[in-house]
């Protein structure tokens, strides 16, 4: 594990996938991440690159040829290099390899940066293009949070605070893919209570969510953190079933449509980065 510490948080992450496994509150040693229990779910805070989601049939096309990708993409199976570490800053690399060039035809290099700051963790995923043509790619997050946070409470006795939103409308997933037909999602005060069945079905995607925070607190608004994010259009929410978290995942990038036809240059939410360009967006979670 490499850690990262300040006064009032700690945090470790695993080289494989650059992946957060625990932000801990000192004062009061709450663990704000989810264990990875296997029996449910054995990640924790995945980065999903180059493609956020599944593609139809696991296939793209590009250049008119055919090229495979699992879901979500390779990064988060593959390791980092840690290219900086201080007190409070750790930043990881990923470039391409031969072997991600024959799933993947672009070079590139992808930087997950993690900053604490009092209460608060920042993650900056950093793109930067060093080819000779545009770079075409999605990358959304994944972290899951506990809930409840302590073990006294239930997972009913949690909820979603939105910002500014009081109603929300959901694309289901048919097969891993984006379904056209949208379901309301009705909020009270602008919250969502938690349930396990809200996602018997796999996850609630949005992409008209109008809100930059989501806070997930206890119902007295005893325990929690806030979950702000900027520039990310498409938004999940999900759950293993019946498992006690809740992931929060800010995309620029969605899982195929049912009637896509394949090729990477027409795939909804794909950001086209020119040569020698860089790209960066981050979302931030503060305890409390």
């Amino acid at each position: 594990m490499i850690l990262l510490e300040n006064e009032y948080i700690k945090a470790s992450f695993l080289k494989t996938g650059a992946e957060l496994k625990q932000l801990v509150h000192k004062k009061t040693g709450m663990d704000y991440l989810w264990n990875s229990d296997r029996e449910y779910w054995a990640k924790s805070s995945p980065v999903l690159f180059p493609i956020v989601g599944a593609l139809k049939n696991n296939t793209y096309t590009y250049e008119g040829k055919a090229y495979s990708l699992p879901r979500h993409g390779f990064a988060r199976d593959m390791e980092f290099e840690v290219t900086q570490v201080n007190d409070h800053t750790l930043l990881f690399t990923l470039k391409q390899t031969a072997e991600t060039l024959k799933q993947y035809p672009f070079e590139f290099k992808l930087g997950l940066r993690y900053v604490l700051d009092d209460t608060t963790l920042s993650c900056t995923y950093e793109v930067d293009n060093p080819g000779h043509k545009d770079l075409l790619f999605s990358i959304g997050a994944h972290p899951a949070f506990k809930a409840p946070l302590v073990e006294e409470a239930n997972y009913s006795d949690y909820q979603l605070v939105f910002n500014k939103d009081t109603e929300l409308l959901y694309h289901k997933i048919s097969d891993n893919l984006i379904d056209s037909a949208t379901v309301a999602l009705p909020l009270i005060d602008g919250a969502l209570a938690l349930r396990h069945e809200l996602f018997y079905e796999d996850a609630l995607v949005f992409k008209t969510m109008k809100s930059d925070q989501i806070t997930l607190q206890d119902s007295q608004a005893k325990h929690g953190l806030h979950f702000k994010y900027d520039g990310f259009p498409y938004f999940g929410i999900w759950a293993a079933k019946d498992a006690n978290f809740v992931c929060l995942e800010p995309w620029c990038g969605i899982a195929d449509h049912v009637g896509h036809q394949g090729k990477l240059e027409e795939k909804e939410g794909i950001n086209r980065l020119s040569p020698q360009n860089s790209w960066n967006r981050t979302w931030q979670v503060t305890c409390f």
